[in-house]
């Protein structure tokens, strides 16, 4: 197993689980249920990539993915924004959130793990 950290925040418990099975054999996985969780935890742990969930209660993925990107301790690592919704105003949004990329909902096993190595900090 890879030492590469991946949180992923997403407000749904199936989706949370179903990305961490898919990455968990590779790689560390860390879970957030919200922004401000996800935001904590991008603090405390310094994941090597973040999958964030652009609709969650609370703190959204814009505004956690706004505060991660403007902050000096977190600014480096890679937010990957994914929503159920593909339309071009998320994808607008995520880029003036300071996203590094964009992932639709559903996605396979093969565009998720083309995003990890794409864009997670020395994943193999």
């Amino acid at each position: 197993m890879s030492d590469t950290k991946i949180l992923i925040a997403d407000d749904e418990p199936d989706i949370r689980l179903m990305v961490s099975r898919m990455l968990g054999k590779d790689y560390l996985v860390l879970e957030a249920a919200d922004g401000d969780e996800a935001v904590e935890l991008a603090r405390l742990h310094k994941p090597d990539l973040i999958l964030m969930d652009i609709m969650m209660p609370e703190k959204d993925g814009y505004s956690a993915c706004l505060s991660i990107k403007s902050d000096p301790a977190t600014e480096s690592i890679p937010v990957v924004m994914f929503t159920g919704i593909d339309h071009q105003l998320n994808v607008k949004l995520s880029d003036e959130m300071g996203a590094d990329g964009y992932i639709t909902k559903p996605f396979s096993l093969d565009e998720l793990m083309n995003v990890v190595t794409r864009y997670a900090r020395g994943a193999d």
